[in-house]
């Protein structure tokens, strides 16, 4: 998971995408990094760490232009280190180009190993670098046709935004795992309207700008000084099948203040927990949420139960997000930094709490220990999807199955090693027909990826052989 932006013509290009990551810094806190053009030449600053971090006023001042693309980063292809941050901008014979991508592809190897063969030089051990070397090596003479042609390539996940000197141009999926957008924003110089690209609206309420519309899967949207320019190329539409939106990004991921897929998430995340409280009822005095991506659905259970909703737990927010923090024993020493129990509140109380999703274990069992010592009676612990069962290959970096908890333990053992009086998890029915019940006209994806539930992948991990439907040039 990561999160991209890119706005083009606008005389402040750097500087509101500067604020659009800022927006999408809960996508990635890993690296952060933009890339801009004044139309001649590019101009590239990256850096580890936070947006407000990797970026000072003189940093900013180096980047000039009327056209911009950003990127923050959580690694799941390619290990943390600066040569893996985005965007990748390179020089080639036909001109410039850079690269910001959210998702992965899962044939990335395979196609790595084809281009090593044919001489391709890898700087970096990212997927997105794939596809750099794809577009360099096609024959096409446009770079929407290049582009076009390396992505008919590629197999799994991937929201794209491309710069060159002259154009800005999105790309999203044909399943449309990822989500992207389409936004406006009006220039105070000028009469003309700047046009921006962002993984979620969020970003564009920060900037003062208007969301458009979600872009297509399997669209290819690109924006110069004359027009907007939308397609639906033939190599990427004819990959196309039923169109499967990560339901993670309801689950945890986007901003509950986003709008995906026609569906406000915060909406739905509490309607998760009203359905929870339906499907799992306890005998309890309060219900609290793990802040801080647990607070919608301990609304929505609490409203639903009759039980009155208090914050038992007290999260400090400069603490990065332990799930995506990448080394294992930060992860653990941060629960104990990051959160504190409100012992006035829990003392002698039968608590629910409730949490967005159960990876390892290893963060609520903690989080438990530290209830009890507060003094609660008894803790009951709720979770608002169902069990994560199987590894994630579309650009969300879970364990692989053997540490998923819910992979080799039932209920029951799970709920004796987190230490919970009792343990339910919302049903794969229940969480489905919350998402599945909205008619929106703005919905742009008929269905939904629930792999990391199922073990139903819509595109198989399959790195041994090449796309079947294309040989690559020069094979």
């Amino acid at each position: 998971m990561c999160g991209i932006f890119g706005i083009f013509g606008h005389p402040e290009a750097a500087n509101i995408t500067y604020l659009g990551l800022h927006a999408l810094q809960h996508r990635g806190q890993e690296s952060a990094g933009i890339v801009t053009t004044d139309g001649r030449q590019m101009f590239v600053h990256r850096h580890l760490g936070h947006v407000a971090d990797a970026f000072s006023e003189t940093d900013l001042q180096r980047l000039p232009g009327h056209a911009a693309i950003g990127h923050v980063r959580y690694s799941t292809s390619g290990d943390s280190h600066i040569r893996n941050a985005q965007p990748f901008a390179v020089d080639y014979a036909r001109g410039s180009i850079a690269v910001a991508h959210n998702g992965n592809l899962t044939n990335a190897r395979n196609l790595r190993e084809h281009l090593e063969a044919r001489g391709s030089i890898f700087v970096s051990n990212s997927d997105t670098e794939v596809i750099v070397h794809l577009i360099a090596t096609s024959t096409q003479r446009a770079v929407q046709d290049r582009i076009e042609e390396a992505m008919a390539h590629a197999r799994g996940a991937y929201s794209l935004v491309f710069l060159t000197e002259e154009n800005l141009i999105a790309v999203r999926d044909p399943y449309g795992f990822r989500p992207l957008c389409l936004g406006e924003l009006d220039v105070a110089s000028s009469r003309e309207k700047a046009v921006l690209i962002a993984s979620e609206g969020t970003s564009f309420d920060l900037v003062g700008a208007r969301f458009v519309r979600e872009i297509r899967p399997g669209e290819m949207v690109s924006i110069d000084r004359k027009a907007i320019r939308s397609t639906m190329p033939d190599l990427l539409a004819g990959l196309s099948v039923d169109h499967r939106l990560c339901i993670f990004e309801y689950v945890y991921f986007a901003r509950p203040d986003s709008v995906i897929n026609g569906n406000s998430v915060y909406t739905v995340r509490k309607a998760f927990g009203a359905k929870l409280a339906e499907e799992h009822e306890s005998q309890a005095d309060l219900v609290v949420p793990v802040p801080d991506s647990g607070v919608p659905a301990a609304l929505g259970y609490a409203e639903r139960a009759g039980l009155p909703f208090e914050m038992g737990l007290i999260r400090s927010h400069y603490v990065g997000r332990s799930f995506i923090e990448p080394q294992q024993t930060i992860r653990h020493f941060g629960v104990r930094l990051k959160f504190n129990a409100v012992a006035s509140h829990l003392r002698g109380k039968r608590v629910i709490v409730v949490d967005d999703s159960i990876v390892r274990g290893t963060t609520i069992k903690k989080i438990l220990l530290m209830l009890r010592h507060a003094g609660a009676k008894e803790v009951h612990v709720r979770i608002a999807s169902p069990a994560t069962l199987w590894p994630c290959y579309y650009g969300i970096d879970t364990p692989t199955r053997s540490e998923l908890i819910a992979s080799t333990r039932s209920n029951d053992d799970i709920r004796q090693f987190i230490g919970a009086d009792s343990l339910g998890f919302l049903s794969m029915e229940g969480m489905l027909s919350v998402v599945d019940h909205s008619k929106d006209a703005t919905r742009v994806c008929s269905s939904f990826c629930d792999a990391c539930f199922s073990g139903h992948y819509p595109v198989p991990y399959d790195d041994s052989i090449p796309p079947r439907h294309l040989r690559l040039v020069g094979n």
